[in-house]
């Protein structure tokens, strides 16, 4: 496997008791298929994303609200408003990870046993990961979630609401679940014939692993 950044401690580890997982199930008739993507091209993507997520909410935005009250509330945006701006999308990048981690670990057989939080310093992006295999719906919901409930729902509420502070909190939200879209756009193209199929997530790269028999 080729990664795509100095592995931690904690990274090697993960990844060495993954191999001795590929390794048992290759033995047992399995074959393995990475679906990952590049961290680069998925922060490409987050701003390709950006541009239809902020037209369409605006222009939804606007069918309710009129543009001369967006712009006062811009005039009246205050330097603390930016600085709790910035510390609530900071708290709730953390939180993108902990809802992938929660989704995930309702259907881990171990439940938090299995899910773990690092932060790839090379590109300062937290991450969350399941170490055991998931059902495609399950791998696919956990992907998913982060974008759901953190990002659509916040857009759609704040689109009604009339609050401008949440609808690009909303908006941030929705491109920075980028690279998940990418993933599950993989796993979902993916064609196989197989009757038996496991889904990972990968021990240290963004995306998935399929075993298939």
């Amino acid at each position: 496997m080729e990664n795509e950044h100095e592995l931690t401690p904690a990274e090697q580890k993960r990844l060495e008791k993954f191999e001795e997982i590929k390794s048992d199930l290759e033995s047992r008739g399995y074959k393995c298929t990475e679906l990952t993507i590049g961290i680069v091209w998925a922060n490409v993507f987050s701003f390709v994303l950006f541009v239809p997520a902020a037209i369409v909410s605006m222009v939804l935005y606007l069918v309710i609200h009129s543009s001369e009250g967006i712009v006062d509330s811009l005039l009246g945006i205050s330097p603390l408003t930016y600085l709790l701006f910035v510390v609530v999308l900071l708290a709730l990048i953390v939180v993108h990870e902990l809802v992938h981690g929660i989704t995930w670990a309702v259907f881990a057989e171990h439940h938090f046993k299995d899910i773990e939080f690092g932060f790839i310093r090379k590109y300062l992006t937290p991450y969350c990961t399941c170490k055991v295999a998931l059902s495609k719906g399950a791998y696919i919901l956990g992907a998913m979630m982060p974008l759901i409930v953190l990002g659509i729902i916040p857009t759609v509420i704040a689109i009604f609401a009339g609050s401008l502070f949440w609808l690009w909190l909303g908006i941030i939200m929705i491109t920075s679940a980028s690279g998940d879209i990418l993933i599950v756009h993989k796993i979902v193209t993916y064609k196989t014939g197989a009757k038996e199929i496991l889904y990972y997530d990968h021990p240290t790269n963004a995306g998935g692993i399929i075993f298939e028999r």
